[in-house]
């Protein structure tokens, strides 16, 4: 299952979208998205959150 992130939680920081090793971190509507299809569920983002808006 693909990792989320909660748009409620995300402050847009952008920290997370480097971290993620297939580049599946975007931006949308002034929050970062993590698109399904290309997840691979290696958890790279979640660590690298200030706010913990990133999860399974």
């Amino acid at each position: 299952m693909a990792y989320k992130i909660n748009p409620d939680t995300c402050i847009n920081c952008g920290a997370c979208e480097p971290a993620c090793p297939v580049q599946a971190i975007s931006e949308k509507s002034d929050k970062r998205v993590i698109d399904p299809a290309k997840c691979i569920d290696c958890g790279a983002c979640a660590g690298t959150c200030p706010v913990q808006a990133i999860s399974q």
